[in-house]
């Protein structure tokens, strides 16, 4: 498998990497200490064409690939995961529920203003009861005089109460099965729908500088024809949409753990104790080596998991590797960071004590490590 990017994938990277250097790493800090999302910069994005990247011309995207996407988040990563996970939401969580399985009706009437990144949609799956049981949904959506009506709750929920949220794609039980199992469905919410409430934002750990809310639905109603995809087919869509995403976090994590290398390297260069570099100690040296190991490893799984899902051949097995793989990695090199920094890791004044934060929500967010576990080990034939 060849790893090197084309030409014009190159230039994307080195596009996106410019801009991260140039204009977010000066101001992120700030907002992320204010707990506030960076619209100024989201609309910078939107300029360049990053929510577009992966969507047909046809509907105002780039006409580009999921690859072009992950390349993106990765080097926004690599300087803040909030405005990576913003990006990375918005595409794979927010328009790509509709432009995989929405009708052509709405396909014309969303998808070009999102992936203009006029606007951002947002994913309403998981429930204070029911995270990675996303069986367990409890929010009900019930059919009345062609409309749908819709009644529960959302949480954790990313884009979904920003000035330019559009949108939010609920999963409810719309009915019951033949075995008498939960028919789960999904359905576009235009934002500001009477009956929609949303919830101050949280206080995080980390993703200060990201959007999440809790959502309430108080018979919420939307027309019939709002349903994306097929009636009853709402769990089987998600699926899709999380394996896909799982390679996108996995790209958000190995920016994060290379940005882990990047921070320590430069400190350990220009720090000074007992009259040297840092870095010239071989135990610190060695520490920074096995933090780049972790990152070129990192990448080398997500590439892998993109090539084949741009090959058409399943992925599934391949992307729970990645997210784990990397979510690990993540984990490890912002703890090692830290260490490398001493004192001065620990101070929000340095990126890697924003990395440290922001880190260990990989390995919760798009399917906790214990789920890609199971997923891996489902792959490999052992009984579920």
């Amino acid at each position: 498998m060849d790893l090197r990017l084309s030409e014009d994938l190159e230039s994307l990277r080195a596009t996106v990497a410019a801009f991260a250097r140039d204009e977010v790493a000066p101001v992120i800090g700030d907002y992320y200490a204010r707990g506030e999302f960076p619209l100024p910069l989201v609309r910078t994005m939107a300029e360049m064409g990053l929510f577009g990247l992966p969507f047909p011309e046809e509907y105002g995207g780039m006409g580009g690939d999921y690859l072009a996407l992950c390349v993106a988040i990765e080097e926004l990563a690599r300087v803040d995961s909030s405005i990576a996970i913003t990006l990375e939401a918005g595409v794979s969580l927010g328009a790509m529920p509709i432009y995989r399985f929405g009708s052509e009706e709405l396909k014309r009437e969303w998808l070009p203003r999102l992936t203009s990144g006029e606007m951002l949609g947002a994913f309403g799956l998981t429930e204070p009861g029911a995270g990675s049981d996303a069986g367990g949904t409890a929010t009900t959506a019930e059919l009345v005089d062609g409309q749908w009506v819709i009644n529960g709750s959302k949480a954790f929920i990313t884009n979904s109460g920003t000035e330019i949220t559009g949108l939010i794609t609920v999963t409810a039980v719309t009915g019951r099965t033949a075995d008498g199992g939960k028919e789960i469905s999904s359905i576009l919410v235009p934002a500001g729908t009477p009956g929609l409430t949303v919830a101050p934002s949280y206080k995080k750990v980390g993703w200060d500088a990201s959007d999440t809310h809790e959502l309430a639905f108080d018979d919420v109603r939307v027309p019939e024809a709002n349903l994306v995809g097929e009636r009853g087919r709402g769990y089987a869509q998600f699926l899709r949409i999380l394996d896909e995403g799982r390679i996108a976090i996995a790209a958000l994590a190995a920016g994060l753990a290379q940005g882990c290398v990047d921070e320590s390297v430069a400190y350990a260069q220009t720090r000074e104790a007992f009259g040297r570099p840092i870095g010239a100690n071989q135990g610190l040296a060695f520490l920074i080596a096995d933090m780049e190991a972790r990152a070129h490893t990192s990448r080398v799984v997500w590439r892998e998991a993109a090539s084949r899902m741009q090959r058409g051949e399943p992925f599934k097995h391949q992307a729970a590797i990645a997210k784990l793989v990397t979510s690990e990695a993540a984990m490890d090199n912002a703890r090692a960071a830290t260490q490398v920094h001493g004192g001065y890791g620990f101070m929000l004044e340095y990126p890697v004590g924003r990395f440290y934060r922001d880190a260990k929500i990989l390995e919760i967010g798009e399917g906790t490590t214990q789920v890609q576990q199971i997923l891996i080990a489902r792959g490999l034939g052992l009984p579920a």
